[in-house]
Parts: structure tokens; sequence; C-alpha cells
């Protein structure tokens, strides 16, 4: 039998799929050039987005390093991006809206 007194606990807003935006813009910021922070947001464009990062990353070294610099910047500016913008924003961008780019 179910205690008349207790209260039901509410699930968390966005389906328990809450991600912390300091973690994905510090992993953007140190490890972005190899799309960990794509991965670690973990939505199936966001993942595709970090699989065409790490490929660019493997890649580009071939190509004078050009592939890894441009990546490493993309990366450095969405992990600024991640970081300035406000938690209920940034849950529902990218946490529950699997946005891949900026």
């Amino acid at each position: 039998m179910s205690d008349p007194f207790s209260m039901p606990v509410p699930p968390p807003p966005g389906g328990g799929n809450k991600k912390e935006k300091v973690a994905a813009g510090l992993l953007a910021i140190f490890l972005g050039g190899l799309g960990i922070h794509k991965f670690y947001l973990g939505g199936k464009q966001q993942k595709t987005a970090g699989i065409i990062m790490l490929v660019v990353w493997v890649v580009g070294f071939c190509l004078f390093f050009v592939g890894p610099i441009v990546i490493g910047i993309i990366a450095f500016i969405e992990g600024i991006i991640y970081l300035t913008k406000d938690d209920a924003e940034f849950q529902a961008t990218y946490g529950d809206g699997d946005k891949a780019w900026f």
C-alpha cells in the first residue's frame, strides 16, 4: 500500500536527457577537433556531426593540417557558444533539440 501523504516525484524536464553545458563546452574547447563534445551531447544528428569532425581531423593531417585547423576553430566557437547560453536555452537547443552545428 502506498503512503497517502507522499507526493509523486515529477520526471526531470527534457525526459531525463539533461546534458551539462559546462562539460560540453570544455570538451568542445579542449577535444573539439575530435568531435568528442558531439558524442557527449548524443543526438543522432550530433553523432553524425561528431563522426564528420573525427574523420576530417584524422584525414586532414594528409592535407597540410588544414582540416584539423578548421575543425578546431569550429569546435572552439561551439564551445564558447555552449558556455555563453543559459541552461534552459542550452538544454532546449542541444539536449532536447538535437541541433548539430552552431
